[in-house]
């Protein structure tokens, strides 16, 4: 079974637990702005949101890679980038249309979640459980079902 990152942003306190995480768990630094997952201030919202590659399915960053740098990890279903045949085209974070593919001006190559290899030290480091690491299905097509359901319903009643 597949694992996914699954982020409930009303549980988000923006701690920065997870950017530190993710920072040392790739650099053995603590330092954000090497994190692969961002926090997102909606300030005028007063809300907090983790936001990081989401390993989209038909994944457009994999897809036009020109050197095939970027693939999927059979293990985890991550799409991960292979530093050694990356070229630093950054076509790729164009591609992206969520924009969680980064380039590292110090490497000269790009960077994205890999989910830490099936442990994400995002959620393992998260306090408050705003990002847990759960089955794939609970978070994509069975929940899209049913809010769809909801939504059907709702439709029905009215008319």
């Amino acid at each position: 079974m597949q694992k996914s990152l699954h982020i409930d942003a009303n549980k988000c306190t923006g701690c920065l637990q997870c950017e530190m995480a993710c920072s040392y768990e790739n650099y053995g630094v603590f330092n954000i702005a090497k994190s692969r997952i961002k926090i997102f201030n909606f300030e005028h919202a007063g809300r907090m949101v983790p936001y990081t590659c989401t390993q989209c399915a038909e994944a457009w960053c994999m897809n036009a890679c020109p050197v095939d740098a970027i693939r999927v990890d059979a293990a985890t279903g991550a799409k991960v980038v292979n530093e050694a045949n990356c070229v630093g085209c950054k076509v790729c974070t164009i591609a992206c249309p969520f924009g969680t593919v980064n380039y590292v001006a110090e490497t000269g190559k790009v960077q994205k979640c890999d989910l830490c290899g099936g442990d994400p030290a995002c959620a393992t480091a998260c306090p408050t459980g705003a990002i847990t690491y759960v089955d794939a299905d609970w978070t994509g097509l069975d929940k899209m079902r049913a809010w769809a359901g909801k939504t059907d319903n709702a439709t029905r009643a009215s008319a």
